[in-house]
């Protein structure tokens, strides 16, 4: 099974020292998965720092931002400190590669 961009960004995130933990939820009987505020997959810390991961693949980052800068909640996950960042994932030469935008 091939691992998902939630799982290489946890594996990333951790390795760079942040405590990091998944927050997207399954909801069964709808089929859906729930982001918390709607848009972040991870949350993570490291010293004073919080950051919320949007994991996405490569193709569809510009979607993601594009969603997270029209959702409801954004401002007020901004306005809490917290800064919030896409990664897009895809494979070259046989390597995962990452691209990291920042939408704080």
């Amino acid at each position: 099974m091939a691992e998902s961009p939630t799982s290489r960004t946890l594996k990333r995130l951790r390795k760079e020292g942040y405590l990091a933990d998944v927050t997207e939820k399954w909801i069964p009987g709808a089929n859906i998965r729930k982001d918390l505020f709607g848009f972040i997959d991870v949350l993570c810390i490291k010293g004073t720092e919080i950051l919320g991961v949007q994991a996405t693949s490569y193709t569809n980052i510009s979607a993601r931002v594009k969603k997270i800068a029209e959702h409801e909640h954004v401002d007020a996950v901004r306005d809490a400190g917290i800064c919030i960042e896409v990664w897009g994932w895809r494979k070259v030469k046989n390597r995962w590669q990452v691209r990291i935008v920042d939408v704080s």
